[in-house]
């Protein structure tokens, strides 16, 4: 069960939390580590309902801001931010989950407006996400519990930001972009005791990786390669992220953690 093994108070913040992805399981595993302040975001309000309903039959006291959204308008996400500060006056820990895959073609195949759509939820909107998160944590002091850390964030990139595959050239520039962010961030805000860092997933059981046929069978290879050849599941990242954010991980900066069953060395 994710989060059942770090202690993490204070204030989480996630977007692509919604359903039963990567963002609902990393919002339940803060729930489950004693985090009683989360603030979720996601384009579906229903989905994000849902996952509010399921923090708080983890913890029926938790104190929950819910706000369905586009994380690419920069409108959107800086009230978003301010709304938490408001409510919480602080945010200790941000997990940028939203994102999107794309179609499976190739560069000369791709309209303009499908790359657009790519870069601009994946790449500028965790930007737009981090960004906001990070100018909240600089105006807040360390938790006693974290006396190193005045914050966390931790990027959701992927395996093709480290390798890539066939059909996916948007897709994979944009992971890889969010990679290089993260790192960029990393050093610049060192020296604010703000620690940001990436997760790399593999291909993760997700209503995004098994919605359609055509996705599940695009999607098949690369379980093959792996030498775990399965598919992870959402919880299995939300332990990452929880370790990221944790102080268990205070000495970790700038670290794209990959977590993909063996994918990119073999």
């Amino acid at each position: 069960m994710a989060g059942a093994v770090f202690r993490l108070p204070g204030v989480a913040y996630i977007t692509g939390a919604g359903g039963t992805g990567i963002g609902a399981a990393v919002a339940k595993a803060f729930a489950r580590s004693g985090c009683s302040r989360i603030a979720i975001t996601d384009i579906n309000k229903k989905s994000l309902e849902s996952t509010r309903d399921a923090i708080l039959e983890i913890n029926p006291r938790a104190q929950i801001t819910s706000r369905d959204g586009d994380i690419s308008d920069e409108g959107f996400v800086d009230s978003l931010v301010a709304g938490i500060s408001k409510s919480f006056a602080r945010l200790d820990y941000a997990v940028n989950c939203a994102g999107i895959l794309g179609e499976n073609l190739r560069s000369h195949e791709t309209k303009t407006s499908a790359f657009d759509l790519i870069t601009k939820v994946n790449y500028k909107g965790t930007w737009l996400s981090s960004r906001a998160a990070l100018s909240q944590m600089l105006q807040q002091q360390p938790l006693s519990e974290h006396p190193r850390q005045r914050g966390a964030v931790v990027n959701i990139a992927s395996q093709l930001g480290v390798v890539a595959r066939p059909n996916a050239a948007a897709y994979c520039a944009s992971k890889s972009a969010i990679i290089n962010m993260t790192r960029s961030d990393a050093i610049d805000y060192s020296q604010d005791e703000i620690r940001v860092n990436c997760v790399c997933p593999g291909v993760i059981e997700t209503p995004m990786t098994t919605g359609s046929e055509e996705v599940t069978e695009r999607l098949k290879p690369a379980i093959d390669i792996a030498p775990m050849r399965r598919m992870g599941t959402p919880e299995e990242i939300a332990d990452a992220v929880l370790f990221l954010c944790s102080p268990q991980a205070s000495f970790i900066q700038g670290h794209a953690l990959v977590v993909d069953g063996g994918y990119t060395i073999n």
